[in-house]
C-alpha cells in the first residue's frame, strides 16, 4: 500500500528517487505512464498487470476504449528501481506531466502518482473547496 506525498528533486538526467517507503513493493518491477489528470501513474509489476488485462478487454469498437487504450499504453515504460532508488522519467513523460525539478510523489493506494508542484497545487484547491460534495457524491459507492 502506497501512503503520503514526498517532495523530491528530479537530477539533470531525470532520474527521480522513489520514497525509501515505496520500494520493496516495486522490487519486481514497475510499469510508468501517463496519469489521467496530466500526471505520470507509476504501477508496481501485478498491479500493472491486472489493469492492463482490464484495459486490454475493452471493445475495440468503441472509439473512447480504443483511446484511452492508447493513453494507457502508448508511452508506458517498463521501468526497474537503479541501485540508488531512482527512476529515469523519460522526456516525453516529463513534458507531459509539466515536470521541471521538483516532484511529488503520491501514494494512492495500490499506485503511485508523480505530480508537477504546479499540478499537485491545482488538485489541492479541488480537493479543499469541494471535498465536503465529492465525500458525499462518492459515499453510495464505498
Amino acid at each position: 500500500m502506497f501512503l503520503g506525498r514526498h517532495a523530491h528533486t528530479l537530477d539533470a538526467k531525470g532520474r527521480l528517487a522513489i520514497p525509501a517507503r515505496f520500494r520493496d513493493a516495486l522490487a519486481d518491477g514497475l510499469v510508468l505512464t501517463r496519469g489521467i489528470d496530466r500526471c505520470l501513474s507509476l504501477y508496481p509489476m501485478p498491479t500493472w498487470r491486472a489493469l492492463a488485462e482490464k484495459v486490454s478487454a475493452l471493445p475495440i469498437t468503441d472509439a473512447d476504449a480504443r483511446n484511452f487504450r492508447r493513453m494507457v499504453f502508448a508511452e508506458a515504460v517498463d521501468l526497474a528501481l537503479d541501485g540508488q532508488g531512482r527512476i529515469l522519467v523519460p522526456p516525453e513523460l516529463r513534458r507531459y506531466a509539466g515536470l521541471e525539478r521538483d516532484a511529488l510523489v503520491v501514494g494512492v493506494d495500490a499506485s503511485i502518482e508523480i505530480w508537477s508542484p504546479a499540478g499537485w497545487a491545482q488538485v489541492e484547491s479541488v480537493m479543499d473547496a469541494d471535498g465536503a460534495n465529492i465525500a458525499a457524491r462518492l459515499a453510495t459507492l464505498i
